[in-house]
């Protein structure tokens, strides 16, 4: 069985799907083109592998989906910059959102797209949840480290199961957001928090394993 991470950089969202004996692709155009990555993981592996999500196929269909399509042009945190970035960069983010959504559901998976509070909302619909990353700090190895607020909304579906909350005090509070302008701040800020990862690995697992069978 695989699991399909699209626009994922980090991997965060499926070491606990490796670990259990996933394979798992995290799929980016940050990845290299020539050397894709392979990290070994508990009973499973993570391939990191180049690809644009407008044309990238599985090498089989997958058993759970998840995608992080790129929020910088869709964010509210970025509404000052949106008249000089123009329509184009709107369109670019929208149709990356709905290649994402157009591989989920194509997959006939459980599946999870991620963004931030953003025009999402607008353009294509209200989001079926949303969280902060304090709200399941409890699942992480370090829960300190994700006690910040981030809202973040999920569009869903094939039978995702959303995980039960497992929250922590927001001692570090809005994080992401003051963070200083830096050359790395973008990946810092898009990182899948652990916490979260975890939880959706265990709520939606068990699931997947009973569909497989």
């Amino acid at each position: 069985m695989i699991v399909v991470s699209l626009c994922d950089l980090s991997g965060n969202a499926v070491r606990d799907w490796a670990r259990a004996g996933f394979e798992c692709y995290c799929v980016d155009v940050q990845h290299s083109i020539r050397r894709p990555r392979k990290e070994r993981v508990g009973a499973g592996v993570i391939r990191f592998v180049w690809g644009d999500v407008r044309t990238w196929t599985p090498p089989a269909r997958p058993a759970f989906v998840m995608a992080w399509p790129p929020c910088t042009d869709v964010a509210v945190s970025g509404a000052r910059d949106f008249a000089v970035k123009g329509l184009a960069r709107l369109t670019d983010a929208l149709t990356l959102f709905s290649a994402c959504h157009h591989a989920a559901a194509w997959s006939g998976a459980p599946f999870m797209i991620e963004n931030p509070v953003g025009v999402l909302s607008s353009h294509v619909r209200r989001p079926d949840y949303t969280f902060d990353p304090c709200d399941y700090a409890g699942y992480a190895d370090n829960p300190a480290a994700e006690a910040y607020t981030k809202k973040t909304c999920l569009w869903v579906g094939g039978g995702f199961v959303m995980p039960e909350r497992r929250p922590v005090d927001a001692a570090l509070g809005s994080l992401m957001h003051l963070m200083p302008p830096s050359e790395g701040r973008a990946g810092a800020r898009s990182l899948t928090p652990t916490g979260f990862a975890r939880a959706v690995f265990l709520a939606n697992a068990p699931r997947v394993e009973v569909l497989a069978a």
